[in-house]
């Protein structure tokens, strides 16, 4: 398997679209590494958001809970 192709599952794998993997594969068989590194650090960010917008959610399901194991007693 060539480099771009394991980036390119690489990224698939962690939660890329075909679509932006293959994008950041091309801008790699071009030597636009700079450009590749930052796309990659974007798409890091967008699943930093995911997690932290689901741990939010897992919060709220943790304080209503609590809530209701309170009501309970």
């Amino acid at each position: 398997m060539s480099v771009t192709n394991e980036l390119v599952q690489g990224l698939c794998d962690a939660g890329c679209s075909r679509d932006e993997a293959s994008w950041i594969g091309t801008l790699y068989e071009s030597g636009s590494y700079d450009q590749v590194l930052h796309q990659m650090k974007r798409q890091r960010c967008i699943l930093m958001d995911q997690m932290h917008e689901s741990q939010r959610k897992v919060d709220r399901i943790d304080l209503l809970i609590r809530s209701q194991e309170k009501l309970m007693k």
